[in-house]
């Protein structure tokens, strides 16, 4: 070119910074530098500050800047808005603000940088702020302001503001723009309004695959995944290609519903579409397979990773724990520390899953001592698995230090804390930690009511149990189907069968668990008439009965010598529904034969069975000796049991009291020399009674109450009155200490 001017070094950097050339514009731009005797117009400092931003050259960008404002180009807006763009994209969001603030004038572009370059710094809330100032000035939004606001609205979860933005979109005419009702889906999503985001989506007019991304991973994001699933299918049906996020959106709801057939159909379309090389998917694989169960799958999509990283350790750490597989898990995270990973904190709440799920104490405390030494941040999820942890392994003193050292609690971790007491039977405990929730700034849900419901079935309280479903009633909560299961436990536990009933009834949605709550009950109250017809309204209903569910069946056989029906129940397990029986089915069996007097069949079904019995069919068989009074079998199935739980006090009382029956008192004594011999104690029995919502527990033998004298009193006149009449007490079988 002959004659170069401004207008043509202008066009030339422009073109070089419009193609992601950055560095050729700037060496271009130190040439006209060197060559020029012109100053560089505003066009020409603008393609510059965007090279700049491209290659992120702080030193240069800042040198340009200090030009801009000796030349006074700093109020001019293209110069302004690049300056603006380049310190956001530099972290430097308050530079950015000032330079903005400088400019006497902005376009809906400059809005637009400064408005994500605060939603990219993670300040949306200050994004909405100016987006309202904006609307104060003649500057009309365009649909990349709009996109920008939406996305703030969706971050901070402010479904009102989107409202508004969604409601100014149709006033003005802009609902057929796929990037901003794409946004408002996702607005809809973040903000749990799921059918306001289907509807929305259903009426585009125009669709693109980030549309189809979107309300997939909104599914999967609010565990709707059998609607993911399904929607994914559809999108496939209609020619539409799924990227890599819609993918790996898709493999996590296969993972979470174990649903491992259609996971591998995506893994065979992430091959096809050549996607296995994205870091998303290989990481969405291991851990479908993982969550699936099947970790030989999960260790070979590990294995093929040219780079493995935190997320891909921690899915596998994940799927050992989820399978209890303690090894394989310390092992990964070993090699994890070898290869100079840092364990993130869903690394060590994998392991404190594998602590809990194994109740093993010195892990536990390993993990947490790993925590402090990484100096990993305990944030309130963490918190609640150490607290969930403790509570399992028995240290429920532990899990509440971890409590108190909180500085911040939110409902999970009150939960947390509640249920670790219930579980460690220490219902007043919980009952204390409830009524000590700071009620003005944290609302109970539905996991504190089920937890309280637990505590109020535990001591048999029903004053508390029916105080609970109350509130329950009052917050609309007692409609979820877990929480109607702990209902109608709690009424049934609490010798209310008919209001455990007429719950049941009344509730619409009755999972398995609510059935076998309602069978199990009666089973235990001896209406086997009831459970029995349950269990026949259940099949009939297409509710499949599970491993519990024929406990509850075969107990309720058992107690009322339905021989041949309980025999037959339980070879429907295996032949009609696939359940192999546990332990606890075999002890009804033998319970069912033992109580209905055929103990030789009863043993010879022990002997027959499958896996080694436990210690808990022999006492089942021993219980049945004792109602029968055989002697000879009650010694043998006493000595099978006690050699495979030499602990466990049952066992020796039920010989004893067989013994005892039938005057048998040198035997009785040498069972209780044993018992001492092996330092095994007798649980002292215990009963309770609730007055004035109160519980007072009564243990055998105690005089620790504060009206322990009058109680006694009151129950040896009541003594000598029921003798009076006749009464003579059975005291042949009591093994006396």
């Amino acid at each position: 070119m002959s004659e170069r001017n401004l207008i043509t070094w202008s066009s030339m950097i422009s073109m070089y910074t419009q193609h992601g050339n950055g560095r050729e514009a700037l060496m271009l731009f130190s040439e006209f530098h060197e060559s020029s005797f012109e100053n560089p117009n505003e066009f020409i400092l603008a393609s510059v500050l965007r090279a700049c931003t491209q290659l992120r050259d702080v030193k240069r960008a800042i040198q340009v800047h200090g030009f801009v404002i000796k030349a006074g180009f700093d109020e001019d807006v293209y110069v302004g808005t690049s300056l603006v763009d380049f310190y956001s994209k530099n972290g430097d969001i308050e530079e950015a603000k000032l330079v903005f603030d400088d400019l006497p004038v902005k376009t809906a572009v400059t809005w637009t940088t400064i408005l994500m370059g605060y939603s990219q710094s993670g300040r949306s809330e200050v994004s909405l702020q100016l987006f309202n100032q904006m609307r104060e000035t003649d500057v009309v939004p365009d649909r990349f302001v709009l996109s920008r606001v939406i996305s703030a609205c969706s971050v901070l979860e402010f479904l009102e503001e989107g409202k508004q933005i969604h409601a100014y979109v149709l006033r003005n005419g802009m609902e057929t723009d796929i990037s901003v009702i794409n946004g408002l889906v996702d607005l809809y999503l973040k903000c749990s309004r799921i059918k306001t985001a289907r509807k929305l989506f259903d009426q585009m007019t125009i669709k693109n695959v980030v549309s189809w991304t979107t309300m997939i991973a909104g599914y999967m994001q609010n565990s709707f995944h059998q609607d993911a699933m399904k929607l994914f299918s559809e999108m496939t049906r209609l020619g539409w290609r799924p990227d890599g996020y819609t993918c790996t959106s898709i493999l996590t709801s296969c993972g979470s519903l174990e649903a491992l057939k259609q996971g591998i159909q995506v893994h065979s379309y992430t091959i096809k579409a050549n996607l296995e090389s994205d870091d998303f998917v290989k990481n969405g694989l291991i851990d479908m397979y993982a969550k699936c169960g099947s970790l030989e799958d999960a260790k070979r999509a590990f294995d093929v990773m040219s780079e493995n990283n935190v997320v891909s350790y921690n899915a596998m750490i994940e799927g050992y724990a989820r399978e209890n597989r303690l090894c394989e898990a310390l092992d990964l995270f070993c090699k994890m520390r070898l290869r100079s990973f840092s364990p993130s904190l869903l690394t060590f709440v994998s392991l404190l899953g594998v602590s809990a799920s194994l109740s093993t104490m010195d892990l536990s405390k390993q993990v947490h001592g790993l925590i402090v030494k990484f100096g990993v941040s305990l944030d309130i999820y963490a918190s609640s698995a150490l607290i969930d942890v403790y509570s399992k392994c028995f240290c429920v003193e532990d899990a509440r230090l971890v409590f108190e050292e909180m500085n911040e609690r939110d409902i999970v971790v009150w939960n947390a804390m509640v249920f670790g007491y219930t579980q460690n039977g220490q219902g007043e405990e919980a009952l204390k930690l409830f009524l000590s929730l700071p009620l003005s700034r944290i609302k109970p849900n539905e996991f504190t009511f089920v937890a309280l419901v637990t505590v109020a079935s535990n001591l048999a309280s029903l004053v508390h149990g029916q105080q609970f479903h109350n509130q329950l009633i009052k917050t609309g909560l007692d409609l979820e189907p877990y929480v109607s299961n702990a209902l109608v436990d709690m009424y049934a536990k609490c010798g209310s069968i008919e209001e455990a009933r007429k719950l049941f009834d009344a509730t619409d949605r009755r999972d398995v668990v609510c059935w076998n709550s309602m069978i199990s009950r009666y089973a235990q109250h001896g209406h086997a008439k009831e459970a029995l017809f349950l269990f026949d309204k259940m099949r009939a209903e297409q509710i499949k009965p599970n491993y519990v569910t024929f406990v509850g069946v075969l107990s309720a056989c058992s107690h009322v010598g339905l021989v041949e029906i309980g025999l037959n129940h339980f070879e429907s397990m295996k032949t009609e529904f696939g359940i192999e029986p546990g332990m606890e089915h075999f002890a009804c069996v033998v319970a069912l034969l033992g109580r209905a007097g055929k103990l030789s069949k009863a043993k010879e079904f022990i002997e027959q069975m499958p896996i080694e019995p436990a210690a808990l069919v022999w006492r089942s068989f021993l219980s049945a000796c004792r109602m029968v009074g055989d002697v000879t079998l009650g010694k043998y199935a006493a000595e099978m049991a006690i050699s495979i739980d030499p602990n466990d006090s049952g066992s020796y009382v039920l010989l004893s009291n067989i013994l005892a029956s039938k005057g048998m008192w040198a035997d009785v004594e040498n069972v209780r020399k044993r018992m001492n011999c092996n330092e095994v104690l007798k649980e002292p029995g215990h009963s309770w009674i609730e007055v004035n919502s109160k519980v007072h527990v009564f243990i055998a033998r105690d005089k620790a109450h504060n009206q322990a004298e009058l109680i006694f009193s009151v129950l040896d006149r009541l003594t000598k009155q029921i003798k009076g009449v006749g009464y003579v007490p059975d005291t042949t079988t009591l093994l006396d200490e």
